[in-house]
């Protein structure tokens, strides 16, 4: 019976891509952990220059409990991580779930925090990994997590990665733009829709 809901949850997804997108109309910046987010706009992207922690781009009045959000992205520099993501479900810098590349590594992982604790999310099948030979480090890249209940699947680049499942965050929050430490991303067509 199990099967048949995971399913069922999976063909709810797949109708929910069809459902509109909509855009930020305007973003709330700021730092989780030690240190000042640098954020700025330009020519209709989104740039996160490191200094802080983690540095979050929130959309002001989106609250979403099932739904999608993707974001094309592409890492810039950055010695210790190049990572870029999105953000779904967040209540406070404490609680919220992400999905992010990192271009250093060439993996994808999705994790949760809950009361500032950070726990990776373990992937039902799939593969955490992506192609970096390659690849160059500017390349663009679309993440997408699309959500319901407590399901998320993951894809990249349009291709499914993974699926995890966690219900500790249950209810309606916001969806956002994720980044990192000393990364230089850039951020465009961020999307998201309920369902």
């Amino acid at each position: 019976m199990r099967a048949i809901v995971t399913r069922l949850a999976l063909a709810a997804l797949l109708v929910a891509s069809a459902v509109p997108a909509q855009t930020p109309r305007e973003w709330s910046l700021g730092p989780t952990g030690r240190g000042g987010a640098q954020w700025s706009e330009r020519q209709g992207r989104l740039i996160y220059r490191g200094g802080a922690t983690v540095g979050w781009a929130l959309v002001k009045d989106a609250p979403l409990r099932d739904g999608f959000v993707q974001v094309r992205f592409r890492s810039i520099g950055g010695r210790e991580d190049r990572a870029g993501g999105v953000i779904w479900r967040w209540r406070d810098p404490g609680n919220y779930y992400v999905a992010r590349a990192h271009a250093l590594a060439g993996n994808v992982l999705a994790f949760k925090a809950v009361n500032g604790r950070r726990d990776d999310l373990a992937p039902d099948g799939g593969a955490t990994d992506f192609e970096i030979r390659g690849v160059k480090a500017r390349d663009w890249r679309t993440l997408r997590v699309d959500f319901a209940g407590a399901e998320f699947r993951v894809s990249l680049d349009g291709r499914r990665l993974f699926t995890v499942r966690d219900g500790a965050l249950a209810g309606p929050g916001a969806v956002g733009c994720w980044s990192k430490a000393d990364s230089v991303t850039e951020f465009e067509r961020f999307e998201y829709g309920a369902t």
